[in-house]
Order: structure tokens, then C-alpha cells, then sequence
């Protein structure tokens, strides 16, 4: 995987740096042209004077302001934690797995290796069926793009590839910067291009990762889109992030511990019991 990635960043690093610089030297002028075009429409006056700096610097937004800012360091720092904890876990796995280990009887430290081994398997086919997924949408984006003619297209759909690790939210935060471009190719340009994000979308949430899931980690398509809806709901965009993981994480153990340790085992012990009978 490193020498498949180390040979990627190779070929593509260039253009797409190129690409991104250019990037950042367009989406002001896009900004830009966006803000003209809504200061012709006769509610557009009011809706930039609300969003003017002396407006947002003012008691009630600067109020909100505060809150976003405040909103968006915090998911960050959960962020960085999170990452943190899943690089100390993945540098020295013995120590950890040593310390669940020593927490069980002696009788049982046995079948939780065997339990922690396929944790282990699912979650790596899980990590393998997202890098799938996110190239997917990556190439479907980018291919999108191209065809309707949108500048930048292959930087766009990098970043499309990368934001699709996080379900639903990922791909509105994706066109973001694809639709600004569009804005002065005129209405019919973006319409072209939320139509290309809404069927990547659509392709991608409801066809490519619930069956690579499926195949790969044996999720159910409902269980998939259902923890993602719970998760979600419950611990936000981070929630969001790890549904799909935790749920494989969970069905693993469901399946491991009680099905087959508890459940299977009455069954066998009340046939063997009948059959004394």
C-alpha cells in the first residue's frame, strides 16, 4: 500500500499542486462574481448587508460567530484526538490487545484472541472497501466534471475522493468549490454540475459502498445506512465518520460473542440434553 501510494503522489503530485494553486487564485473571483450575481436579485441587497463585516462583527454575530468558531475547533480537537489514539493503537497493537487480554479470565484469554483477530480482519476489509469507494467517487467526479467542461476538474474530484470518508456530509462539502467555479459560466453551468454531484452521490451511497461493504465486511445495506442516520443524530459529523466502522465493529462482536458463544452453545447443550432424554 505504501508503494502504491508513494507511486501515485509521484505521478499526480504535480498536477494536482499546479491545480490547486490555481485553485486558490480562482475561488475569490468566484466568490466574487457569486456576490454580484445575488446583488441583482431584489432580495440580494438585504441577504449581503446581513452578511457585510460590520454586521457579523457586531453584538448578535459576533455571538455567532463565536459559536461556529467554537463548534469547529471542538470537532476538531475530537478530530485530532481520535487520529492520535488510531496511530498510537496501529504503532504498538500488543500493548493494547495485552491489556483487554489480561482483563479476561484465563479460561476465556483464548477465544478473545480469536475474537480480537476478527475485529482485526474486519476492520482492515472495511478500510480496504472505503479506499475503494473513495476512489470511485473520485474518478465518477472527476470524469463528471471534465465532460461538462468545469476548469480544475481533476483537483476537484481528488478532493471529492478524500471528503467522500465522510458519508452524506462529504460530498456537499465537496461541490462546494465546484459550483463557486460554475457561478460565472452562468445557471445552466451549475445546475450541469450539482446534477454530476448528485449522481455520484446517488451512485455512491446507494449502490458502490453498500455493496462493496456487503461483499467485502458482510454489512447489510440497511444496517449501513441506518447507523449512519443513528450516529449521526447522536455525536454529529464525527459520529458520522466512524458509523460504518463501528457498526462492522459491532456486528463482529454480535456475532463472535453472543451468537456463536452464547447462543449456539444453548442450542448444543439443549440437543445434547434431548438427546440423554
Amino acid at each position: 500500500m505504501l508503494l502504491a501510494f508513494g507511486g501515485a503522489f509521484t505521478a499526480f503530485a504535480p498536477a494536482a499542486a499546479e491545480q490547486f494553486d490555481e485553485l486558490t487564485r480562482q475561488l475569490p473571483e468566484a466568490f466574487s462574481s457569486l456576490r454580484d450575481r445575488i446583488a441583482t436579485f431584489s432580495w440580494g441587497d438585504q441577504l449581503l448587508s446581513r452578511l457585510a463585516p460590520s454586521r457579523l462583527l457586531s453584538g448578535e454575530g459576533g455571538g455567532m460567530a463565536a459559536t461556529a468558531v467554537t463548534s469547529t475547533f471542538g470537532a476538531l480537537g475530537n478530530a485530532v484526538i481520535i487520529l492520535f489514539i488510531g496511530l498510537y493503537g496501529a504503532i504498538n497493537p500488543g500493548l493494547y490487545r495485552g491489556g483487554l487480554r489480561a482483563l479476561l479470565a484465563p479460561s476465556l484469554r483464548p477465544r478473545a484472541e480469536e475474537v480480537m483477530d476478527e475485529v482485526g480482519s474486519t476492520l482492515a476489509s472495511w478500510l480496504g472497501a472505503q479506499l475503494i469507494s473513495m476512489t470511485v467517487v473520485g474518478v465518477l467526479t472527476w470524469l463528471g466534471l471534465w465532460l461538462i467542461g468545469i476548469p480544475l476538474a481533476f483537483i476537484l474530484g481528488l478532493i471529492a475522493a478524500l471528503l467522500a470518508f465522510v458519508p452524506n456530509i462529504g460530498p456537499v462539502l465537496a461541490a462546494a468549490p465546484a459550483l463557486l467555479l460554475a457561478v460565472p459560466d452562468g445557471m445552466n453551468v451549475v445546475g450541469m454540475v450539482v446534477a454530476v454531484y448528485l449522481l455520484v452521490q446517488t451512485v455512491e451511497s446507494y449502490f458502490v459502498t453498500p455493496m462493496i461493504q456487503q461483499e467485502r465486511v458482510s454489512l447489510p445495506p440497511a444496517l449501513i445506512i441506518s447507523s449512519q442516520l443513528l450516529f449521526g443524530v447522536l455525536f454529529g459529523l464525527l459520529g458520522l465518520a466512524l458509523a460504518t466502522p463501528l457498526a462492522a465493529l459491532g456486528l463482529t462482536l454480535f456475532r463472535e460473542v453472543y451468537v456463536k458463544d452464547y447462543l449456539e452453545r444453548e442450542s448444543d447443550s439443549a440437543t445434547a440434553m434431548i438427546g440423554m432424554r
